[in-house]
């Protein structure tokens, strides 16, 4: 089963030459869910995996940088005659951006349903799971963590054969829990296998929730808005430096941290040496890269560079461009 992450949107605040604003694709199956979606996401999403089809869109929270683009995909998905209804979710106040849209994209021809969330709820998906953490922010802010349930254990064949199942479904549903001609499953398949498991921060200084959401997590998505020599401006605009996002990857015990949200007064490798002074396994995402997350079994989780200029990227080379060569404008976050 497909688990990725496409980064539709990776900038912070204002947009530049090369970040969107924030944006995130997961990609499960054959389901589609967009995490925020900045002004522009309908544009970015075109230049990179197409304009989808999606299954649902998740809010954190609702400063302009985070979902001014949503009136303009609305109206697009109605252009291109979408007929089923978008479940749309995210902290209280949802309901007004709703109505919002609804001013600005007109009538479209699908509901649009929102779905106010709490911090205890969560959304279940066709085969996986989201549930909203809150995070400190200014105002009602969301992280969210994307989970699976457990997996049957690895069924030892060989020994099954030699207990005398033969047949192949009957493989199946020992797997499955079912005693099969005396044969317990208890004693021909292993432990349950973890499900896999992403975490995004959403806009945060550091919280005990998004430490305890990010344990262990195949893919922590965290924003990085500061160096930590701003540290105390991060706090004060309740953003994290890398730093800090680092920190809690190396805490949490986390496979792979990306960095995002990455202020338009930085580069990036800047950003990135800070963070792999404390935790190695750290890249800072840039706009239509792509995180794969396979089966613990199948490897590790891993970055895929976006191609620019028709010649691919190396893959993980932490190379980032410098602050002068990119347009730097002082942000407003």
């Amino acid at each position: 089963m497909e688990l990725s992450v496409v980064f539709v949107g990776t900038g912070g605040s204002v947009p530049t030459a090369r970040r969107g604003l924030p944006a995130v694709l997961i990609r499960h199956g054959g389901q589609s869910v967009l995490v925020d979606c900045g002004e522009g996401t309908q544009r970015q999403l075109v230049k990179s995996v197409g304009l989808v089809d999606l299954d649902a869109l998740f809010f954190t929270h609702f400063h302009s940088d985070h979902w001014l683009g949503f009136p303009g995909l609305i109206k697009t998905l109605d252009l291109r005659e979408r007929n089923r209804p978008l479940k749309v979710y995210g902290p209280p106040g949802l309901k007004k951006i709703i109505e919002f849209t609804e001013q600005a994209a007109g009538r479209t021809k699908f509901a649009v349903e929102a779905i106010e969330l709490g911090s205890a709820d969560q959304v279940d998906m066709d085969g996986f799971t989201l549930a909203p953490f809150n995070v400190s922010h200014r105002g009602p802010a969301f992280g969210y963590v994307l989970y699976e349930p457990d997996r049957p254990g690895r069924l030892d064949v060989e020994l099954a054969r030699s207990l005398g199942i033969t047949n192949g479904p009957d493989f199946g549903r020992l797997q499955s829990g079912q005693v099969v001609n005396g044969v317990d499953p208890v004693d021909v398949v292993g432990e349950p296998r973890s499900g896999r498991k992403v975490v995004i921060s959403g806009d945060t200084t550091p919280c005990e929730a998004l430490d305890i959401a990010a344990h262990q997590a195949d893919l922590l998505i965290h924003e990085a808005t500061f160096r930590d020599e701003d540290r105390v401006r991060a706090h004060e605009r309740a953003h994290s430096t890398a730093r800090q996002a680092a920190e809690l990857a190396a805490r949490s015990e986390s496979k792979l941290l990306a960095l995002t949200h990455i202020s338009s007064r930085y580069g990036g490798h800047e950003l990135l040496d800070e963070a792999r002074e404390v935790f190695e396994n750290t890249e800072v995402a840039r706009d239509f890269d792509v995180v794969e997350i396979p089966f613990p079994e199948r490897g590790a989780p891993r970055l895929i560079r976006h191609k620019r200029g028709g010649r691919p990227n190396q893959q993980t080379d932490g190379q980032e461009p410098t602050a002068d060569q990119l347009a730097i404008i002082e942000p407003h976050s």
